[in-house]
């Protein structure tokens, strides 16, 4: 997949393409809706043998229009592009989103991202919108293609009658329910960071933890104990992470909590490593207790619960 990074204005041409079915959208999460939108774009490139492209925007509307500096995603940029990598299109357009960008007026849009790149025909949701404002929509596209291309308007995914929408994915991650989140993308929640030193109590008690520093963009599940995977230096281990502000040692809560995994059967040192984490199952909300013994105990069985999950459940 080649990708593309879109300045406005841009400089490329009609002739710099060939012929393009394009999907349209954010597609933060890129689950099963996104999924439907992209595969029937690359069909279309197939059936008219012209070349699938997806075109998604960068940084977040919100962070531009209303000058939000923690704007969090399902997919950061990097996974996003991976995941749509991983759906068999061709090119990747990353369309920079700044305040000239979102005052284009609608035609203006069409004429220089969409006939402008040689898009042929045009994939989009339903409830897609373009132009300054969101004044152009599936509706208007017709108009705006000024005969140029068709389009395909994708209706609103559901699973057990409820749309299925970036917005509900982020609400489920923040209430820590990743095992919903698995039902609406179809994977689990996957993040990212750098592990880094930590206060090293976990060693002292004889459970010895990695702390990840998130990179930022991702949204954090809620606090509360999970069962993970981790994924450092290309091996994968069972484990379980504490998302959470350790009141048994603090008394005040920090500005951001700490994520701690024990990973099951290892013990390496993997400062400054990568580390992946993809989350199962919250098994627990944090707590405080009145003793390190308890602590420890409370910790013995998390770390059975978790084994006893990965071994009812293969994924």
């Amino acid at each position: 997949m080649k990708v593309i990074e879109l300045d406005y204005p841009h400089t490329y041409k009609q002739d710099d393409f060939p012929p393009l079915s394009i999907a349209l959208g954010f597609f933060d999460g890129v689950h099963g809706g996104h999924q439907r939108v992209i595969s029937s774009a690359i069909e279309t490139a197939k059936a008219n043998g012209w070349k699938s492209a997806v075109m998604t925007f960068y940084p977040h509307p919100l962070a531009v229009l209303r000058s939000q500096e923690d704007v969090h995603y399902i997919t950061p940029l990097a996974d996003k592009i991976r995941l749509i990598g991983s759906l068999g299109v061709d090119y990747l357009f990353i369309a920079k989103f700044t305040e000239s960008f979102a005052s284009l007026l609608p035609q203006q849009f069409v004429d220089d991202y969409l006939i402008g790149l040689h898009v042929k025909h045009v994939t989009a949701g339903f409830d897609y919108s373009y132009g300054r404002l969101g004044k152009g929509t599936m509706e208007t596209l017709p108009y705006h293609s000024r005969g140029q291309f068709s389009q395909t308007i994708i209706p609103k995914y559901s699973i057990d009658n409820q749309k299925v929408s970036s917005s509900k994915i982020r609400s489920v991650l923040q209430n820590g329910d990743v095992e919903e989140f698995r039902i609406l993308t179809g994977r689990n929640y996957v993040t990212k960071g750098i592990v880094v030193h930590g206060e090293k109590r976990g060693r002292k008690l004889g459970f010895p933890t990695a702390n990840v520093q998130l990179d930022p963009d991702y949204i954090i599940p809620s606090t509360g104990i999970y069962a993970v995977r981790a994924t450092v230096n290309g091996q994968t281990y069972d484990g379980v992470c504490n998302i959470g502000f350790k009141p048994t040692f603090h008394q005040e809560k920090g500005n951001l909590p700490s994520i701690e995994v024990h990973i099951f059967d290892f013990d390496e040192s993997i400062y400054e490593c990568e580390l992946s984490i993809e989350w199962y199952i919250r098994l627990r909300s944090e707590m405080k207790f009145p003793s390190l013994e308890e602590l420890v105990a409370q910790i013995t069985q998390d770390k059975q619960d978790a084994r006893k999950f990965f071994e009812k459940n293969t994924f």
